[in-house]
């Protein structure tokens, strides 16, 4: 009895010292992994926010160490900045017409392209062409047609006008933002047109299939079984939207630097003007962190809710 006991414990000894070697062996690669991204992350994300909200407490144009310690002040004084709310108007602008007219037509699209229809890798190209192309080119090229004397606007003006000259629609407070809201929807909706697509071709053909030969229609297909499939997709681009527009800044820096009269501005934009360019590193430190809680904010939430289960 006692021998065999002996025998169970050395037995008991032995699997959890080869179950300790195995985590060993398994946990040393991943902390060594691990160590430079926390490092980097730390360096490069963590420490900028923590001084981000140190310097929002103070008065402080970017020179020397921070000195005049105002508080809250400056937060304040960005909670009564009418520009301040001109550009979360605009962002919000911004986020609606991504989602009510942006992703609608890059589902439609990709709806459309996905099928075997002949030249549809052309059309795909196409449309993703202006993805690729840099913010600030798009931004300078977009700021060429729409000039009122040389660019498209002026072409089609000269079709269609009744010899009156040609709007500058730049130089114009009621269209600037509507100008910005065309490039943003030119822009952005072949990314999510692509992403559709990825998704609409992981749905199995024999669903569809089974479908057509139960007499479903195509519009039935769609509504009933493609768009319901695509809705992991579908709110995976309603988070890249919100937070693209969020963080929206070259494309309108390059197109209108937010004028006319600072109408253009977005958050981050805005940010750069009355803060980095006037050298108020202090309040533009608090447009900083305010941004930062509405990010964090909106991703948590929504990650925490509609994405939970993606």
């Amino acid at each position: 009895m006692t021998v065999a006991a002996t025998a169970a414990d050395l037995d008991r000894v032995a699997a959890r010292r080869r179950r300790d070697t195995a985590l060993r062996t398994r946990v040393a690669p991943v902390v060594l992994m691990l160590v430079p991204a926390l490092v980097l992350f730390t360096t490069f994300v963590i420490l900028p926010m923590g001084e981000a909200g140190f310097y929002s407490l103070f008065k402080w144009n970017g020179y020397g160490s921070p000195q005049d310690f105002v508080g809250l002040r400056n937060f304040e004084l960005l909670l009564r900045n009418r520009t301040f709310w001109s550009a979360l108007t605009n962002t919000g602008l911004i986020i609606l017409v991504s989602l009510a007219v942006q992703l609608p037509l890059a589902l439609a699209m990709a709806l459309l392209l996905a099928e075997k229809l002949r030249g549809r890798v052309a059309f795909r190209m196409v449309f993703f062409l202006p993805y690729i192309l840099a913010e600030v080119a798009t931004g300078l090229i977009w700021q060429f047609l729409y000039d009122g004397r040389y660019g498209a606007v002026a072409l089609i003006w000269s079709w269609f006008g009744s010899g009156a000259e040609a709007p500058f629609v730049l130089a114009d407070r009621d269209l600037a933002m509507a100008a910005v809201l065309l490039l943003v929807v030119w822009k952005y909706f072949g990314f999510h047109m692509m992403i559709y697509i990825a998704g609409l071709q992981n749905i199995p053909h024999e669903i569809v299939d089974a479908a057509r030969i139960d007499g479903a229609s195509s519009w039935q297909i769609v509504r009933r079984i493609k768009i319901p499939m695509l809705f992991p997709t579908i709110r995976l681009t309603v988070f890249f939207a919100v937070v693209g527009a969020l963080q929206l800044f070259d494309m309108v820096m390059a197109l209108t630097r937010g004028g006319p009269s600072n109408s253009t501005h977005s958050l981050v934009t805005y940010l750069y003007t009355f803060g980095q360019m006037r050298m108020e590193i202090g309040f533009g430190s608090a447009v900083g962190v305010v941004l930062f809680l509405i990010c964090v904010t909106f991703s948590l939430v929504y990650r925490g809710t509609l994405m939970r289960g993606d």
